[in-house]
């Protein structure tokens, strides 16, 4: 499309307006990346006038990598029975909480995933998080990701209501979006036909916010997919965004998005890895399409600290977290690590002021200039 009307689509977001799928396909095919970058950011003053960029304390435990689904493009599972799969002893797990709580004190983020385990009962997920309150009742349980999810509810025959009711209820706060990859079909059956619709994954969000969760959506670009399918992803998180408000459902819905583009390295889907700038792209036009959901988060752990400060101004207004450990993305061959002294440089050097936030982005404590990190958060990786 000519200038002028990637100008007007442009114009348009800027005013307020909604841009549909059409328009959001005319940004994914155009090169004009620096312009819609700077429109981009534009949103995000308007969404968040203060300077302020967040980050959270979290650790990431991967309890098990036992999985049944055999996706193409992860390099961290194994198949049942394997030699190599494993699921931590329930020590062992609050063990690394504790270490996590030593590093960031109570008020920490927890992304408890793992495999698609068919081995594990229902009731292993409720006592361990029963268990995991009893010790650290302020901590959040960011945890599980839809397809573990639609796991539980296989092996315990249970309806999807009842699942998400009862893993409230035993101490899960919030919903991580790991799985959506892309929310189309299409590609979905090519790299994961065992996971699961994209209908599968969005039910869980919608069934997480009629009872009060939070929920984060994500998006792995670069897996194959068209520009279509691309759009239709941003404009379907859009849509559930507009139920769970339209309904006044007692949670925020989704409280955050972060894209990525696919790692290859180790995994069997061959593909070549996508440039810097297109990851630059897809952040600026999500926060353009997703007009309805307030925060963005940069993706250092696939793009490395540097690309994550850039795309501060692109639109993100979210730093993620400082992810005390990690073992999927770093399985495909990214090993980028980050402190929370880093953290405070990077996003100084982007001109804004850092923030400690928690999963809910309640802002904890706000950096001041030439403020470092209190000792007890300072982590060595």
């Amino acid at each position: 499309m000519p200038t002028a009307g990637i100008d007007r689509i442009l114009d348009k977001a800027l005013q307020g307006e909604r841009i549909s799928l059409e328009e959001c396909m005319t940004l994914l095919e155009s090169d004009q990346i620096e312009k819609m970058g700077h429109v981009a950011d534009q949103i995000r003053w308007k969404r968040h006038p203060e300077p302020i960029v967040t980050f959270n304390v979290g650790r990431n435990v991967n309890y098990t990598n036992i999985c049944d689904v055999y996706c193409r493009f992860c390099a961290f599972y194994r198949a049942p029975g394997s030699k190599e799969g494993y699921v931590l002893p329930d020590e062992v797990i609050l063990q690394k909480i504790q270490e996590t709580v030593d590093v960031g004190g109570e008020d920490i983020e927890i992304l408890m995933q793992g495999g698609t385990n068919p081995n594990l009962p229902f009731s292993y997920y409720l006592d361990l998080l029963r268990k995991i309150k009893q010790q650290f009742p302020n901590i959040t349980m960011h945890s599980f990701s839809p397809a573990e999810i639609m796991k539980m509810k296989e092996v315990s025959g249970l309806p999807l209501d009842e699942v998400i009711r009862q893993l409230h209820e035993a101490g899960l706060d919030s919903l991580p979006g790991g799985g959506a990859e892309i929310l189309d079909d299409r590609t979905r059956r090519r790299i994961s036909r065992l996971k699961g619709s994209w209908t599968d994954w969005m039910d869980v969000m919608k069934t997480a916010h009629r009872h009060g969760m939070n929920t984060t959506a994500t998006m792995v670009y670069g897996l194959g997919e068209s520009m279509e399918e691309r759009a239709l992803h941003l404009i379907r998180v859009r849509d559930a965004q507009d139920e769970c408000i339209a309904n006044g459902y007692p949670s925020p819905g989704f409280l955050a998005f972060i894209c990525w583009p696919f790692q290859p390295d180790n995994t069997n889907l061959k593909l070549e890895k996508t440039k810097p700038e297109e990851y630059l792209k897809m952040v600026a036009i999500s926060r353009i399409t997703l007009d309805n959901i307030p925060n963005f988060q940069a993706s250092w752990v696939t793009m490395g600290p540097d690309i994550g400060k850039q795309s501060l101004s692109y639109g993100n207004n979210d730093f993620g977290s400082t992810m005390l450990e990690e073992n999927v993305v770093s399985a495909a061959g990214t090993t980028h690590k980050v402190n929370i002294e880093l953290i405070l440089k990077l996003i100084r050097e982007a001109g804004k002021i850092p923030a400690k936030r928690n999963t809910r982005y309640d802002i904890l404590h706000i950096y001041r200039e030439g403020e470092t990190a209190d000792r007890d958060f300072v982590m060595q990786n």
